[in-house]
C-alpha cells in the first residue's frame, strides 16, 4: 500500500519502518521523506553530529542555489572583519557638511539612517537640524555615496525584483531601507476608486478599484520615476501598505533632506544632485561625480554625523528577517576594510574566510551578499563545514545568536512551532524562485548539537518542499 503523507506526522510515519521489518538506516528514512515531496526536485542534505561525523549525506557535493543562505557567509565575514560589533557603529554613520553654499550629505555604509518622524537614533533629522542651525539659505543639496563604487545591483539578480523592496538599489548613502511606502485605502462605496497616499518622489498612475479581494500590482521600469499601480482592494479592508524599491538611493536621500530643510525654514535655491563613483574608479577621497579631481583640497569637516546603534543589532536583524539590502551593504563594508568597497573586494574577504574554514574553492561560487543572485552556488558539505568552523571562532557564539530560532522569531517564527525543535533550532532560511534552503544548528533529543545544511532546487512550479525538509530534520533530531 502506498503511503500518502499529509502532514509532518504523516511524513514521519512514511519514513518509519513497519514493526515486523528491520529498521532501515537513518539516511534511507530521510531520503524517503524527501522523495515524498514529489518528482523533479533536487535535494542536498548533510548533517553532522557533535563530533563532526556525518550522519546523513544526500548529494553532499552537488552545488545548489543557496538563496538567502548566502547571508550565512556574509554576516560571519562581518563579525570577522569589522571589529567590535557591540559598540556604536560611529564610522559608518552618514554626515553632513557645507561646501560653500552647497549641502553635502555623505553616506559611509550605514544601513539604518531614518527619516521617520518617530526616529530616536541614527536620524536624518539630526543632520537637518545641524544645517538649519548653521544656515538660513543654501544652494544645492548633494547626496554623496562615493565611499562605495556605484554597483547598485549584483550580477544575476532578476530585473523584476528591482522595483520591489527585495531588490532596491544598494548605496553607501542609505535612507529608510532605500524604499518608499505607499498606502492604498478602499473607497467608502463598493466600486469607487481607491485612494493612494505617497510622497511625491514618484509620479503615480493609480488604477486600483474597490471590490473583490485585495490584489494590487506595482509596475515600474528600472530607472523610471513613474509607478503604475493597478488591481483591486476589498471593500472595508484595512489600508494596504506597499513598499517600493528606490533605484538611486543617494538622490532619494538628498531629496528627503531638502524636504526637511525647507520644513525648518531653510531656503533652498538650487537643485538636488548626486555624486557617484564609477565601478573600477580609484579610491581617491577627492572623487567628484564619476571622475577623480587631482589635488583637490580636503573637504570642510562635517557639521554633524548620525550615530548608528551597535552593528550587532543590525547583524541580528539582517539574519532574522533576511534583509537583503543590509546584507549587500555588509558585503561592501567588508570589502572596504582592505579594498575599495566593491562587490569583488567583499567577495575576496568572504573567500579568504571560507579558505580558513577548510572549504575548497570548487565547492562554491558566490557573487553577492544577500542571495538574490541566481549565480550563487554552494554544496551542503561546504556549508556544514563552514558552520562547524564558526563555532570555534571567538565570535562564533555571538554570530550563531543572530540566526532565527525555530518557532520563535523571524523567518522561522511559524516553522517548527509546537514541535520538539521549537526553540531548539538556530538556522538561516533561503527562498528564491526554484530554490529553498535551511542551514544551521539544532539540539537533538539527546541534548547534542547537530549541524546541518539542507538545499532543494528545481522544484516544479507551485511545489513547496518546506514540510519535507522540516520533517526530515525532526526525524534526525528524534533519532539522536
Amino acid at each position: 500500500m502506498r503511503c500518502r503523507p499529509l502532514s509532518f506526522a504523516g511524513l514521519l510515519a512514511c519514513a518509519a519502518p513497519a514493526v515486523a521489518d528491520a529498521p532501515p538506516a537513518l539516511q534511507d528514512r530521510v531520503a524517503t521523506i524527501l522523495r515524498a515531496a514529489g518528482p523533479g526536485t533536487r535535494f542536498g542534505l548533510v548533517l553532522l553530529d557533535d563530533a563532526g561525523r556525518e550522519i546523513v549525506a544526500i548529494a553532499p557535493d552537488d552545488r545548489f542555489v543557496p538563496a538567502s543562505n548566502t547571508k550565512i557567509f556574509t554576516t560571519a565575514a562581518a563579525f570577522d572583519a569589522l571589529g567590535d560589533v557591540t559598540r556604536p557603529d560611529v564610522a559608518a554613520g552618514a554626515s553632513v557638511r557645507m561646501d560653500g553654499r552647497d549641502v553635502i550629505l555623505t553616506g559611509n555604509g550605514d544601513a539604518r539612517l531614518s527619516s521617520d518622524p518617530g526616529c530616536a537614533a541614527d536620524c536624518l533629522s539630526t543632520l537637518a537640524d545641524a544645517i538649519a542651525t548653521h544656515a538660513t539659505r543654501v544652494h544645492d543639496v548633494v547626496g554623496d555615496d562615493t565611499v562605495f563604487p556605484d554597483e547598485r545591483w549584483s550580477p544575476g539578480m532578476s530585473w523584476n525584483n528591482i522595483a520591489t523592496r527585495s531588490g532596491t538599489g544598494v548605496s553607501a548613502l542609505t535612507l529608510d531601507d532605500n524604499e518608499l511606502r505607499l498606502v492604498v485605502t478602499p473607497a467608502p462605496d463598493r466600486h469607487g476608486a481607491a485612494s493612494i497616499a505617497a510622497p511625491d518622489y514618484y509620479a503615480i498612475d493609480g488604477h486600483v478599484v474597490t471590490g473583490g479581494r485585495t490584489a494590487i500590482r506595482i509596475d515600474r521600469l528600472p530607472g523610471s520615476r513613474r509607478l503604475r499601480i493597478t488591481g483591486t482592494i476589498a471593500p472595508g479592508a484595512p489600508a494596504e501598505v506597499l513598499r517600493v524599491g528606490i533605484d538611486d538611493p543617494a538622490d532619494y536621500a538628498a531629496w528627503r533632506l531638502r524636504q526637511m530643510l525647507v520644513a525648518r525654514g531653510v531656503r533652498v535655491t538650487g537643485a538636488i544632485r548626486v555624486r557617484h563613483r564609477a565601478a573600477g574608479a580609484n579610491d581617491d577621497p577627492a572623487i567628484r561625480g564619476n571622475a577623480p579631481v587631482a589635488h583637490a583640497p580636503a573637504p570642510p569637516p562635517p557639521l554633524a554625523r548620525a550615530v548608528p546603534r551597535p552593528l550587532v543589532e543590525d547583524l541580528k536583524l539582517t539574519s532574522t528577517v533576511s534583509q537583503n539590502l543590509h546584507a549587500e551593504l555588509l558585503l561592501r563594508r567588508i570589502g572596504r576594510v582592505t579594498g575599495s568597497g566593491s562587490i569583488a573586494d567583499g567577495q575576496v574577504r568572504v573567500a579568504a574566510l571560507l579558505a580558513r574554514a577548510g572549504v575548497e574553492r570548487w565547492r562554491y561560487d558566490l557573487v553577492d551578499g544577500s542571495g538574490m543572485s541566481s549565480y550563487n552556488r554552494v554544496s551542503p558539505r561546504a556549508t556544514v563545514r563552514f558552520l562547524r568552523w564558526t563555532q570555534a571562532q571567538p565570535w562564533g557564539a555571538a554570530w550563531r545568536a543572530t540566526l532565527p530560532v525555530g518557532g520563535i522569531d523571524g523567518t522561522l517564527r511559524r516553522r517548527f512551532a509546537a514541535t520538539p525543535l521549537a526553540g531548539r533550532l538556530n538556522a538561516k532560511t533561503g527562498t528564491l524562485n526554484g530554490a529553498s534552503a535551511l542551514s544551521g544548528f539544532m539540539t537533538a533529543r539527546s541534548g547534542r548539537t547537530l549541524t546541518f545544511a539542507s538545499y532543494a532546487n528545481d522544484m516544479p512550479a507551485d511545489v513547496s518542499v518546506t514540510d519535507a525538509i522540516d520533517a526530515a530534520l525532526l526525524l534526525v533530531a528524534a533519532s539522536q
